[in-house]
């Protein structure tokens, strides 16, 4: 019922910075967790950020603490995924997902715990 649509992603340099935007449209009303996961060549799905949309709490990966914030803005439309210090590491697919679920500690960085996802966004670092 919401539908999500990620943009922002791009190549730039590794020390450069990055704002992804996820997009949420449709029945919003019944989403309370938003988070970003991103899937490098080879890997799996990590979770690096999450936003209670209901209540505007975040919690950010240790993998990516302190380069990582998740926001969203006034009206909830819109969650994103601020990166700096961008390293090659970082180089993968960024997802949005989203879930009527109130998730937090262990909970928001499960993928099977998200019913809507958006198509991504390509994030590229190079040296």
């Amino acid at each position: 019922a919401v539908k999500l649509e990620e943009s922002g992603g791009g190549s730039v340099q590794a020390g450069g910075s990055l704002r992804l935007s996820c997009v949420a449209s449709g029945d919003t009303s019944n989403t309370n967790s938003l988070a970003w996961f991103r899937q490098a060549p080879g890997k799996g799905l990590e979770g690096v950020a999450h936003i209670r949309t209901d209540i505007g709490t975040t919690i950010v990966a240790d993998a990516v603490k302190g380069r990582f914030a998740i926001s969203q803005d006034n009206a909830k439309s819109t969650v994103y995924l601020q990166i700096k210090s961008l390293k090659p590491d970082d180089t993968a697919m960024y997802y949005c997902a989203a879930t009527s679920s109130r998730l937090a500690w262990n909970s928001w960085s499960i993928p099977h715990n998200y019913h809507a996802w958006g198509q991504g966004t390509q994030v590229t670092v190079s040296w």
